[in-house]
């Protein structure tokens, strides 16, 4: 039998043991409620139940604990057992107490079933715990026997294998120290010959490194050199075109102060002549017939050119003053437009 078993049996003996005690408990109640409320007052009779339910809820306990000690291998005395009994007698009194009292023997036959199983499970029950309990019991110190035995022997068989793997190791290692020998040794003889390579090839390195730097100052020297008279070549031209920009800017000014001061001789003849030829047109006085158009848009225009009033211009020209305001107003608009484009 091993551990799946007992387990097994335990549930199964627990199973029973509460379906037992269930159906003892529910047929005690529906048995003994009816006895106690017959002798309890009738205001207090809703209190039947009580008594069977406090002997029921004894049994539980004294069943539940006897599970566990008995799975633990203890034992709880006397009183215990005392207990067990007592509740287990009270509840065969009760649930046999009206057919005894009624001298019905088969009726105390048939109510003393339950409790008569109910004490008798309990013990047998308790019995079959302290039973299995001990027989767990053997059968882990049997397991843990065994199980010290192949630790034992497992120790023992791993503590050969370390002993033969430390004398493999020891042995390698030695094989190993003896390589590391010969290869430490050849290493430095190829260590000194890598050196004696590397001090050459240093040596050669230098002076090639030195020729080479020598070089690199003559290019540089020789690229400064070039630089420098680059630069002066660069210069003397920088300032050669400074010099015929400002001759050029020196000559267009000269060009645009004469093109000015020809330009002011030419407007200023202009307007001169222009003065004439109004003073000319504006000295004969006022006309007494209408001039012809051409000429009286001539008259007008000098006129507004001295600043004549309009009516003034209309005695010079012989026009109406209408007319003559319209060619004003033409006159004003045309110097709008010229000073707009100018701006």
């Amino acid at each position: 039998m091993n551990a799946v078993h007992i387990r097994s049996a335990e549930r199964a003996l627990s199973a029973g043991t509460w379906l037992i005690v269930s159906g003892a408990m529910l047929y005690s109640i529906l048995t003994v409620t009816p006895l106690a409320a017959a002798h309890t007052p009738a205001k207090w009779a809703w209190t039947a139940p009580i008594l069977p339910l406090v002997v029921d809820a004894a049994v539980v306990i004294v069943v539940r604990l006897d599970a566990v000690l008995a799975r633990l291998g203890g034992h709880g005395g006397r009183w215990p057992v005392a207990l067990r009994w007592m509740t287990g007698c009270m509840t065969l009194a009760l649930n046999v107490a009206d057919s005894a009292l009624k001298n019905d023997l088969v009726g105390v036959a048939v109510h003393a079933v339950a409790p008569l199983l109910l004490i008798v499970t309990a013990e047998t029950g308790l019995t079959y715990r302290r039973a299995i309990t001990a027989a767990v019991t053997r059968l882990e110190a049997e397991q843990r026997a065994e199980r010290e035995a192949r630790e034992k022997a497992a120790t023992e068989r791993r503590e050969a294998a370390e002993r033969r793997a430390r004398e493999e190791r020891e042995h390698a290692a030695t094989l190993a120290r003896e390589q590391r020998e010969h290869e430490a040794r050849l290493a430095r003889e190829q260590t000194e010959r890598e050196e004696a390579a590397r001090r050459a090839e240093r040596a050669e390195r230098e002076v090639r490194e030195r020729a080479e730097r020598e070089a690199r100052e003559r290019r540089e020297r020789e690229r400064e050199q070039q630089q420098r008279e680059r630069e002066r070549i660069e210069r003397e031209a920088a300032q050669r075109r400074e010099r015929e920009r400002l001759e050029r800017e020196a000559e267009a000014r000269r060009q645009q102060q004469e093109r000015a001061e020809r330009e002011r001789r030419e407007r200023a003849e202009r307007e001169e002549r222009a003065a004439r030829e109004r003073a000319e047109l504006l000295a004969g006085g006022p006309v007494s017939e209408k001039l012809p158009e051409d000429k009286a848009r001539v008259v007008v225009h000098a006129a507004f050119g001295e600043g004549l009033p309009v009516r003034a211009a209309a005695d010079l020209c012989g026009w109406s003053v209408g007319w003559v305001s319209a060619r004003y107003q033409e006159h004003r608009d045309g110097e709008l437009i010229l000073e707009g484009m100018s701006s």
